[in-house]
């Protein structure tokens, strides 16, 4: 009987260990999206596109849920990482895929540590190199910890739960015209089919698409029976990043609907919240953008070294990456003030080419090598359907990516 019951203890364990680790997984992808870059789309696009913007987020957010629901599958069944299945399939390939992923990362982790110093200053008046530094510092925290697995999952939550409580306030008392914004929804007055794939691009593009199906991995969760959880997962975390898009795209929303005049040279997110709440504005604006951009250095960081290590790689030596690739970002930060033109470009160029190379790898898995990469399990026809059709969506991306990265080259 004690054995039974002792039994039951470990399994209710295990159980409760599963949540919160795939909890932290669709954390960990929500708050990857929602960085800097994020705040800074959705501040712009509404101020040109007013309420039509919410037809641009519904579109965006269904074609997120699509590449997701199925990188989080193949990944999640087969138990492989993204570039161990791509050198299934073609040998170098996954390498490749991997320098892609890794070069990415650490030129927008310039950006995000960068962000981090605004956020500090708009929030504590602190010198924004100072607080670009400071936020390096506590990133390297979550990594030196003694689990920092678990550290990791529990700060991306408590950040994402910050982040959408602080914008909702702003939401509130900015006053938006929610009626006009729903309408918008499902009858646009305005679509912008470029806004719609800048959105999704900036959403589950470069290192993004693999932080949470990673994280989950490392957490030890694979196999065609956690399917439910992995596939629920997954869309919870685009609706996460969804619901943060939505209440941010209102906040500011509220403020354009009275037909005020910004300075499209600086934030108009940042002048939104100043206009709507005065100072304290301004300082959630910070929090807001902080909390953004610490949860981006750790999701760039913990993938992309995710990428360069496999599953032998010993915990102590894939922290001691992590904590190095964050170093190395904050010096390049702070010798040039933020991610340099230049590399900027080449990073923009090299995400153009990872997801429709990465998503590609993925759907391919899943529809012709489900039997030995996925032990045979029956891949859902409509599942690979969506996912080909958002995998034409991705190539048509990375061609707009290259072809505007070409043009501001040679200007």
């Amino acid at each position: 009987m004690a054995d039974a019951q002792a039994l039951i203890t470990d399994q209710e364990q295990a159980a409760k260990g599963r949540r919160t680790a795939l909890l932290g997984s669709l954390f960990l992808m929500a708050t990857s999206a929602i960085g800097p870059g994020f705040i800074t789309q959705t501040g712009q696009f509404t101020y040109t596109m007013g309420a039509a913007f919410a037809f641009a987020i519904l579109i965006s957010v269904l074609i997120d849920v699509a590449v997701q629901l199925n990188v989080w599958r193949v990944i999640g069944v087969s138990g492989r990482k993204a570039q161990e299945l791509a050198n299934s399939l073609i040998p170098g390939l996954g390498s490749f895929l991997a320098i892609l992923v890794a070069l990415g990362g650490f030129v927008f982790n310039v950006g995000n540590v960068a962000g981090g110093g605004l956020g500090m200053n708009s929030m504590l008046g602190m010198d924004a190199t100072t607080g670009g530094i400071l936020t390096a510092v506590l990133a390297i925290g979550v990594f030196l910890s003694k689990r920092a697995g678990m550290a990791l999952d529990r700060i991306v939550v408590i950040l994402g739960a910050i982040m959408i409580l602080a914008t909702l306030y702003v939401a509130a008392v900015s006053n938006p015209p929610v009626g006009d914004a729903l309408k918008n929804t499902v009858l646009p007055e305005q679509v912008d089919f470029t806004v719609i794939t800048t959105l999704v691009g900036g959403t589950v593009g470069g290192y993004i698409t693999y932080a949470g199906a990673h994280r989950m991995l490392e957490a030890g969760i694979h196999g065609a029976e956690h399917v439910k959880d992995i596939s629920r997962s997954s869309v919870t975390g685009i609706i996460i990043t969804g619901v943060m898009r939505f209440l941010l795209f209102l906040a500011i929303l509220g403020v354009v609907a009275t037909g005020v005049a910004m300075d499209t040279e600086k934030s108009i997110a940042a002048q939104a919240f100043g206009i709507a709440a005065g100072e304290i504005g301004t300082r959630i604006f910070g929090l807001i953008l902080w909390g953004a951009a610490i949860s981006s250095v750790i999701g760039a960081a913990f993938t992309s070294v995710s990428f360069v290590t496999s599953s032998k790689t010993s915990v102590t030596v894939k922290n001691a990456l992590t904590i190095g690739f964050i170093v190395i970002s904050t010096v390049v930060f702070i010798i040039a003030g933020k991610a340099p033109s230049t590399l900027l470009i080449v990073a923009g160029a090299v995400n153009g080419l990872i997801l429709p190379l990465g998503f590609g790898v993925i759907l391919f898995v899943a529809t012709f090598r489900a039997k030995t990469l996925l032990d045979g399990y029956k891949y859902p026809i409509w599942l690979i359907v969506i996912g080909w059709a958002s995998w034409l969506l991705t190539i048509y991306l990375g061609f707009n990516s290259l072809s505007g990265i070409a043009k501001l080259w040679a200007g």
